[in-house]
């Protein structure tokens, strides 16, 4: 019997919209299971950590991680990713750019937990209990991984060989990634499996922004009722896609909400606000 390449799929913190979308392949996902073996996969398949601990290094073709980095358990799960697996691919916008869980960055850690866990209205806790990494409990040491002072993208910790960003990325780019994995057809090492190209050129809005564009006063999306058909942009409604990746098939856009950047910056965008 011929043998199958062999997928780890690690969930690290997201809100598994990126396990969804793999989910979303649906019978593309059978047809691959031809030609591959998912030997790690916890949130959908009863694998444990001691199944990727036991592989070889570099037995795994190819180890997919999704969200970002926040305690030592998942840099642990992370850099044991990396060892088992030849090539690693940063899922979805938390793993590339921190993405939504980055957002924690902007408030300190000592803040994030006293809230969480001391001021938050639906918290009762009058001693202002605060989990530690150990403590010893009738004569037993407990333990919790430690919770980092900053939220880490994956390529931040260990080595990270390709990216696929998007909140979460679509099917049919995920598809195309998996299959160029597995026929060995990829670009450079340290590239985006995106169209290099900016959201805006592919809106259907693109023909109605003005050349020069002067917003006398900025709105948010909920605060007016926006024009379907209109740039948002000309709407005085920001909207990121001029310097955003392409490649999400505009679907915030169809739905009238201007674009996020969940795509990433393109290459020689340093700020995309």
């Amino acid at each position: 019997m011929e043998q199958k390449n062999k997928i780890a799929i690690a969930w690290l913190g997201s809100c598994a919209g990126c396990d969804e979308t793999i989910v979303d392949l649906n019978e593309d996902l059978i047809d691959l299971t031809g030609s591959v073996e998912i030997i790690f996969w916890p949130i959908s398949l009863d694998y444990k950590l001691k199944d990727l601990e036991k592989l070889a290094k570099g037995e795994v073709l190819l180890g997919i991680i999704h969200d970002a980095i926040r305690n030592s358990d998942q840099e642990g799960l992370a850099r044991i990713m990396r060892e088992k697996c030849k090539i690693i691919l940063s899922f979805g916008s938390c793993a590339c750019f921190g993405g939504t869980s980055g957002l924690a960055n902007l408030i300190p850690r000592e803040e994030i937990l006293k809230w969480v866990y001391i001021e938050s209205p639906s918290v009762e806790n009058p001693d202002g209990i605060i989990p530690k990494t150990q403590v010893k409990l009738d004569g037993h040491t407990l333990t919790l991984p430690e919770f980092y002072d900053h939220v880490y993208s994956v390529d931040q910790v260990i080595d990270v060989d390709y990216y696929l960003p998007g909140c979460p990325p679509p099917p049919d780019l995920v598809l195309n990634g998996l299959k160029a994995v597995l026929s060995g057809d990829l670009p450079p090492k340290g590239s985006t499996l995106t169209p290099l190209v900016a959201l805006c050129d592919t809106c259907k809005r693109n023909t109605t922004k003005p050349e020069r564009i002067e917003i006398k006063a900025v709105k948010r999306i909920h605060e007016i009722e926006a024009d379907q058909d209109l740039c948002f942009l000309a709407q005085g409604i920001l909207c990121f896609g001029f310097a955003t990746r392409a490649g999400c098939g505009t679907s915030c856009i169809n739905i009238n909400i201007p674009c996020r950047a969940c795509f990433g910056p393109l290459p020689g965008i340093n700020d995309i606000g």
